[in-house]
């Protein structure tokens, strides 16, 4: 095991763990790691010694805070296709999380955002801890969630998959719970001893078993006692009626919300919308990706998804020209084009 390798494998009993090892970047995922936990899944799955996979982020401060954002703009900004094969990649890994045969086990400690979620909430057994901040922010740079996030937020109860997958917002445990993005809560101090004791679990039940016995109940979170608005706001049609119930509300969290959204990209709002709407009515997890996969390519074709990295990442003046800068220039023709197949180029996991 070399510490400088982005992705560290090591074997402990019965359990591969892989260590995503970009602490600096925050574990940010590159298409080498996205590569190197794959290989690790094939050689998982094929090794009768090993009954489960542990997937952890190096560092004190989360699992994993996304993509390479910076790698993607620059990409963009040069007119290259490398960020597509990325997703390509990494989508199918998703999925493949998703069907893995063996318990796999999530430790979602810190920071889990964008892409760390893809690589951890599509497992089977998905661990929070009272440091765990889970979210899919990608409007904020004019991005539309991906890695699954839309299936996982389509499935959430009544509108709260909605109001996380436009505002950005990131929860905590037990919201992270509540929502359908993770499992148990563990404290993390209780991590050490729970990741010792898996290594003694032959069996999935054993798995089960060992996990239940650290698991205990998450601090309150915020989401139960606010599903009142939201379910009502965000089950109107559009983001403008989104918006339009959320300032007549009469409710500062409401209103605070709307003044949120309206700074996230026009665009990336509306055809989030869309995605998740569209994603509740498709068929799982592969038919989603597909849809997603779509979504980013068009994405990554367009302003605003250069422009939302420049100014928060990479100029980090916070003051984005989005095109078209109002939700009322948003053409129905314009949204539906980020979700026309792409020929030769789909992704292809449905028809798998």
């Amino acid at each position: 095991m070399n510490d400088d390798e982005p992705v560290l494998l090591h074997t402990e009993g019965h359990v591969l763990h892989i260590t995503l090892n970009r602490p600096r970047a925050l574990n940010a995922l590159t298409h080498t790691m996205v590569r190197a936990i794959g290989e690790a899944l094939t050689l998982a799955a094929e090794d009768d010694a090993v009954t489960a996979v542990v997937i952890g982020g190096a560092g004190e401060r989360g699992l994993c805070a996304g993509g390479d954002i910076r790698s993607i703009h620059e990409d963009a900004r040069a007119g290259r296709r490398a960020s597509v094969d990325f997703w390509r990649d990494e989508y199918r890994l998703n999925a493949r999380i998703a069907r893995f045969p063996k318990p796999y086990v999530a430790l979602m400690d810190g920071i889990v955002m964008g892409g760390g979620v893809g690589v951890s909430a599509h497992g089977d057994v998905r661990i929070v801890t009272e440091r765990s901040r889970v979210a899919m922010p990608e409007t904020a740079i004019g991005f539309v969630p991906d890695v699954g996030g839309t299936f996982l937020l389509a499935e959430a109860p009544g509108e709260l998959g909605t109001h996380l997958a436009l505002t950005g917002r990131a929860v905590q445990a037990a919201d992270a719970i509540l929502c359908g993005l993770a499992d148990h809560f563990v404290p993390s101090h209780h991590l050490a001893d729970l990741t010792s004791a898996l290594a003694d679990c032959a069996t999935p039940v054993e798995v089960t078993d060992a996990v239940g016995r650290y698991a205990t109940d998450a601090p309150e979170g915020e989401l139960a006692a606010q599903r009142g608005w939201i379910d009502d706001c965000y089950a109107a049609d559009t983001v403008e009626e989104i918006i339009d119930r959320l300032v007549n509300s009469g409710l500062p969290a409401a209103k605070e919300t709307a003044e949120a959204l309206l700074t996230a990209s026009p665009t990336a709002l509306k055809v989030t919308l869309a995605a998740v709407r569209r994603a509740a009515r498709l068929s799982g997890l592969e038919a989603v990706l597909d849809q997603e996969f779509r979504v980013s390519c068009r994405a990554f074709a367009g302003h605003d998804l250069v422009e939302g990295v420049r100014a928060r990442i990479i100029d980090k003046d916070r003051t984005p020209r989005w095109n078209p800068a109002e939700l009322g220039d948003v053409t129905a023709a314009e949204i539906a084009r980020h979700f026309e197949p792409l020929g030769d180029q789909e992704l292809g996991l449905s028809a798998i």
